[in-house]
Order: structure tokens, then sequence, then C-alpha cells
């Protein structure tokens, strides 16, 4: 079941994240942990916490947040951007299967989200699967891109896409 997110928890969040110095997380860490404290086991509270480590560099500590988060109800636009994040710190942590497992997840469940598209190509492309990465962004290209230059190859565009993401697909169902 998924959580509710009250207006003026939301509003404290988002004052918190607004003041944050990306060079200096630890302030953003220590408020969003009070806000934890009073709201224990929030999963909107959790993913902020995760992703203010996460954004210091301490992504064996953001995981657990994440993970605490998916678990308990989070929802919405935050459960996307959750998504996006722990694939993405798993990626970094070498862990490319679960990367890719959350990063399909997030595609499955927010098809039309840029950010998430870009994300799961860089995470096909770290695990090895160029063509697969490719053929998505190319494939990304042609749905957002709409000069008149690319709408020249759009066809071109879709047709490659379509043929590395066929390679990719033949290796990995083979």
């Amino acid at each position: 079941m998924t959580a509710t997110l009250s207006s003026e928890l939301d509003a404290t969040l988002r004052e918190i994240f607004e003041r944050r110095d990306r060079a200096n997380m630890q302030p953003t860490i220590d408020e969003f942990l009070a806000v934890l404290a009073d709201h224990p086991g929030d999963p909107y509270v959790l993913y902020e916490v995760g992703g203010s480590y996460d954004t210091a560099g301490e992504e064996e500590t953001a995981l657990g947040y994440y993970e605490r988060a998916l678990g308990s109800g989070l929802g919405g636009d935050p459960l996307r951007r959750c998504l996006l994040q722990y694939g993405s710190t798993l990626r970094i942590l070498g862990r490319m299967d679960d990367s890719l497992a959350a990063l399909d997840r997030a595609l499955a469940e927010y098809p039309d989200s840029e950010s998430v598209r870009l994300f799961h190509a860089l995470g096909l492309h770290a695990a090895g699967r160029s063509d697969a990465a490719v053929g998505e962004l190319l494939a990304f290209a042609a749905d957002a891109v709409r000069t008149p230059d690319v709408l020249r190859y759009e066809a071109a565009l879709r047709g490659n896409a379509g043929y590395l993401l066929g390679l990719d697909e033949a290796r990995t169902t083979a």
C-alpha cells in the first residue's frame, strides 16, 4: 500500500532539499535525520535521507535508506526518483544486475520519464550492453529532439535503434 505524504511534511522536505549545498551535505543529512526522528519509517523521509547520503558520496549508507523507502510504501514521483537513484547507486557500486533490475522497474512503471530512460541507457552501457545503450539513446533522441534536422532522419534513427536493440536481445537470449 502506498503511504501518503502530508502537505506539511512535503513542504518541510522541499525546504530542506532546496537549502542543500552539494559541496557540504552534512547539514542537509542532519536536518533530514532530525525529520526522520519525528517520522520514523516514513518512506518519503527515508528516501530524502538516502538521497542526501548518496549526494555526499556515501553510497553504501544511501542504499539502506533507499531500500527501506522502497519497502515502506513510497509512491508517486518520489518512487520514480528513488528507483532511478537506487539503480544508479547500485551501478556505481558495481552491482550491475541489481542496478538494471531497479532501472528496469523504473522504466516499466515510468516509461515516459526522460531521466529514467537516460539512466537506464547508462546502466546498460555500464553492464557491457553498449548496443542496447546506444539503441535506447537513439530512440530517446528520435522521441525527444524535435528539430528539423533530427526529424529528417527520424526513420533512420528509429531503424538503427531497433537494429541495435535487436542485436542486444539476440545476445542476451542466446
